[in-house]
């Protein structure tokens, strides 16, 4: 255990699966205490648990829906009533659909995503930024996609990404003064249960990457615990390419 973030207290959303889970065992093994939600899946979200709990660390599991904006503010309020504080913040959940212009007749699928992947995002981080204190570190994980729409189809998602970015800018130039960090990550094709690297679409994804291949969720949990740490202390406003070379 490294302890760069010993007596931290961190919240990742959507933090039971893929990048959530292994940000939150990632952040835990710095030392961190770490809550972390999830949405439906109670038994991943014990198993993340679990495996905190059994290399020396600490977390706590609680369920909230992302898409509903009082369930995001009572998950921040419930952090600082368990942990007594919050430190750092990673706006991981998001939802994920497809749908080309000519396709999509309904707007459901847009609206969910804008409620998970932006408006939720948006909630969490002025709740978190009214009880951080100088120190804090706001990370939200965006896509590659973000930069362009490589493939048709992915409009709505990409516009959800690009809008957390240009937020988050906006936001570090606000909490700036209060010594409170404000990032992004960009993360490209990573091999989780949303989008796996043996899929049918995923063959093309890895060769649009400079590196030939998708990422695993421990290497953007990587680069989340670094910008959560001291050492990333005069970043902010950022979006950090972790994309193999997508973006390239």
């Amino acid at each position: 255990m490294a302890n760069t973030l010993q007596g931290k207290v961190a919240l990742v959303t959507g933090g039971s699966r893929g990048i959530g889970a292994a940000t939150a065992i990632q952040l835990a093994s710095e030392g961190a205490t770490v809550a972390f939600s999830y949405s439906s899946s109670e038994a991943a979200a014990r198993n993340v648990v679990a495996q905190i709990e059994a290399s020396g660390g600490k977390a706590i599991a609680l369920k909230a829906d992302q898409a509903d904006a009082t369930a995001v503010k009572t998950l921040v309020a419930e952090v600082v009533k368990r942990l007594g504080k919050l430190d750092i913040l990673v706006n991981n959940a998001a939802v994920f659909e497809t749908g080309t212009v000519e396709e999509t007749t309904e707007t459901s699928g847009f609206e969910r995503q804008l409620k998970i992947n932006y408006e939720a995002v948006v909630t969490a981080i002025r709740e978190a930024s009214r009880v951080m204190v100088s120190g804090g570190r706001i990370i939200s994980i965006s896509s590659a996609l973000a930069l362009r729409s490589t493939w048709p189809g992915l409009a709505d998602y990409s516009a959800t990404k690009r809008a957390i970015e240009g937020y988050s800018k906006g936001v570090a130039r606000d909490l700036g003064a209060k010594g409170i960090t404000v990032n992004v990550i960009g993360a490209g094709s990573t091999n989780t249960e949303m989008n796996p690297d043996n899929s049918p679409f995923a063959e093309a994804q890895a060769a649009a990457t400079a590196l030939g291949r998708f990422g695993r969720p421990e290497e953007i949990a990587s680069v989340v615990a670094f910008i959560a740490s001291p050492a990333a202390s005069f970043i902010t406003g950022a979006i950090i390419p972790v994309d193999g070379g997508y973006s390239a």
